[in-house]
């Protein structure tokens, strides 16, 4: 079945795809399955060229946001850059294409750090560290 409803949501990161709704008189027990939470694999920070306009890239960031689902990105800071966000990605190429669209679509003028991934540490005591940021390394 197709249909819509009207929901009083006010950000949408506060809602996924794949979310099940039910009737608050009635709930399920479990979400339905065939969704998966989105993983992302490739792990950049993003900074705007000009320090002081950091608001306008957040809101940019918020917008690019609501047509790809799969960008996750949470603040983060830096001694040589500023204020800006850690970002996760599907992948180098996703990368690219949310680089392109920010800077094309929002006239955004942004740095990009390195490209990383996600590294699983085993600790001399037996502790497993998942870290995606080298400055984050034990």
């Amino acid at each position: 079945m197709v249909g819509y409803i009207i929901a009083g949501i006010k950000t949408v990161s506060d809602t996924r795809i794949g979310d099940t709704i039910t009737l608050d008189g009635n709930p399920i027990a479990k979400p339905l399955p065939g969704f998966k939470e989105v993983k992302p694999v490739v792990f950049s920070s993003i900074y705007p060229l000009l320090r002081t306009i950091t608001s306008p890239f957040a809101e940019a960031l918020e917008k690019y946001k609501l047509n790809d689902a799969a960008l996750v990105y949470q603040k983060d800071s830096s001694a040589a850059l500023g204020q800006g966000f850690r970002c996760g990605f599907l992948g180098l190429l996703h990368l690219e294409i949310v680089q392109e669209r920010l800077e094309r679509e929002f006239d955004q003028s942004i740095i990009l750090t390195v490209p990383s991934v996600q590294y699983r540490f085993t600790l001399t005591n037996e502790e497993t560290v998942t870290v995606d940021n080298p400055t984050h390394y034990p």
